[in-house]
Formats: C-alpha cells, sequence, structure tokens
C-alpha cells in the first residue's frame, strides 16, 4: 500500500482567491489526473496574523463555484499536536536551536541568495539561548547537495546550508513557518506529489532535508508549474493587487469566462473561448505533459 498516495492544493487564507491561485489549481489537477493520485484541500494557515475565517469559507466556496472537487480536506490550524511532536523530535535530536536575531540584524549581517533571502550563518547556533516565546526557532541545516528531480524542470543539485543557511521552523512571533508546517503535513498527511508555482522552487532542497529529519525516507514528487505574471513583471499575487475571484463573481463573471481568461493569460490558449473546469485542466495537462 502506498502511504503517500495524495496530492494536494494548498492555498493560504490570507486574503480572497485571485486568478493566479486558479491558474494553480489547474495544474494541481492536472498533474494528478495524469500521475494518478487523489487531491486533499489544505487551508494553509499556519500566519495566524493574517487568516481570517471569511477568507477559509471563500476559498471552498471560489473553488465549488469554478467547478472543482476534492477527495480529502484538512486545515494546518488543527495540527498544532503534531507540530509539537516533530518540534520534540528535532529538538531531543539536537537538530533545532533558539534564535534572538531580529530581521533587521539578520539582513544587516548576513549574505543574501538571489531571492533576497538572507543566508543566515548560524549566528546563534552555539549560543545555547533557551526555547522561549520571544525566540524563533531555526533548523541546523545540513551542508549536504541534494539531487532532486523536478517533473517539468529536470534534475537539480543544491545545497541548503548554501541557499539559505539555518532556516527558521518558527518564528519569532510564535508562529510555525511555511517551511515547517508544510514539510510536517506532507509527511502525515501521505503527499506524495507536491505541485506548485515556480517561485517555490527554491524552497525544495531545505524541505528535502528537513523531511529527512522528520522521518521521511523518500521525498515526494516535485512539479513545480508556470506562474501568470501581473503588469509589472512580477507574479500575479495579493501584493501585485491582484483582482479576487470574489470580486470578479460580484461582478457578474461565469466561471467559464474567468476559466477561458485564465488560460489565455498563461499562454494554455491562444484565443479565448468560454470552457469548463474540465476542459481548463485538460489544457494544463497538454501544457505540462506534451513534451514529457
Amino acid at each position: 500500500m502506498n502511504p503517500f498516495p495524495f496530492t494536494r492544493f494548498a492555498p493560504s487564507p490570507t486574503g480572497y482567491l485571485h486568478r493566479g491561485h486558479v491558474l494553480s489549481a489547474l495544474f494541481v489537477y492536472a498533474a494528478a489526473e495524469h500521475f494518478g493520485y487523489p487531491i486533499r484541500l489544505r487551508i494553509e494557515d499556519h500566519d495566524k496574523s493574517r487568516a481570517r475565517q471569511a477568507y477559509i469559507d471563500a476559498i471552498r466556496e471560489d473553488l465549488e463555484w469554478l467547478g472543482f472537487s476534492w477527495e480529502a480536506e484538512s486545515i494546518q490550524s488543527a495540527n498544532e499536536n503534531r507540530y509539537l511532536r516533530f518540534f520534540q523530535k528535532l529538538k531531543k535530536e539536537n537538530r533545532i536551536y533558539a534564535c534572538d536575531c531580529s530581521r533587521k540584524f539578520t539582513f544587516e549581517t548576513n549574505p543574501t541568495n538571489s531571492e533576497g533571502e538572507a543566508i543566515y550563518q548560524g549566528h546563534c547556533r552555539h549560543l545555547d539561548l533557551p526555547f522561549t516565546e520571544k525566540n524563533a526557532v531555526r533548523f541546523k541545516t545540513p551542508s549536504t547537495a541534494i539531487e532532486w528531480n523536478d517533473l517539468r524542470l529536470g534534475k537539480f543539485f543544491e545545497n541548503p546550508a548554501e541557499q539559505c543557511g539555518d532556516f527558521a521552523i518558527k518564528d519569532r512571533a510564535g508562529q510555525w513557518t511555511y517551511q515547517f508546517a508544510v514539510v510536517a503535513d506532507d509527511l502525515e498527511e501521505g503527499i506524495g506529489l507536491v505541485v506548485r508555482g515556480e517561485d517555490l522552487r527554491a524552497s525544495t532542497a531545505r524541505q528535502i532535508a528537513l523531511g529527512q529529519a522528520l522521518g521521511r525516507k523518500t521525498p515526494p514528487l516535485f512539479l513545480h508549474h508556470p506562474l501568470i505574471c501581473a503588469e509589472s513583471g512580477k507574479k500575479l499575487s495579493k501584493r501585485e493587487h491582484a483582482a479576487s475571484i470574489r470580486g470578479e463573481r460580484e461582478l457578474g463573471i461565469s466561471p467559464e469566462k474567468l476559466l477561458g481568461e485564465v488560460c489565455v493569460q498563461a499562454g494554455l490558449l491562444s484565443s479565448f473561448r468560454l470552457l469548463s473546469v474540465n476542459e481548463s485542466i485538460l489544457l494544463a495537462k497538454k501544457h505540462l505533459f506534451s513534451k514529457i
């Protein structure tokens, strides 16, 4: 029996879904169909300062309005015991340490990578600071080259210690980080295929390393899909003031029109036509796998 039978669509409820999320869902569902994985909807509300119940409710409603369905569902705020259990495992094995470095100090005293992320050099690694609420918790990232294969982009050979250094699994606000929560959830929720945007590709090697520390023997398969860009050239996002699906619905757009426009924007379709969700998934599938 396969212990990792699922893939997942995992939006964060820090705002309403927008067209970038729709495209991501199309690619997730396309890959799930291609490889034969059932889908879990996972609400990633680890950022408690920005998550809102209205956004959580809207995620389900907007996806159903578009025609998506899923076989399982989970929400990160229900997983505190899971995270504490893995935290205790890492602590017992001396794989983590407390850190009191501020964001400003971190960027002033460490080099940055090509994504503008600080490569933390372990300033607090040997200080034996207490695991208190005011301190972050960092993973002792092993300096080991990790080879992994992207199902769309090919092979990568990366050392996470050089990419990001010792990364946080809990921040100074007491919140579990994205990097930690998703690895713990993917392990416990049987995620064998991770489909996500190219902007998250650089997180892969560190997540494989953390997964190994948590006890995962075989990493999931990874596929990083292309993104829709805003007029600024940056990926379509809340920060780039992307129009929400909720707002477009209120203006009277139909699911078929929205899906057709998303497929044109993403280059999945050369000229606009109304599309069902199944037709849109088929276009995404052809885009991803026609050359594989």
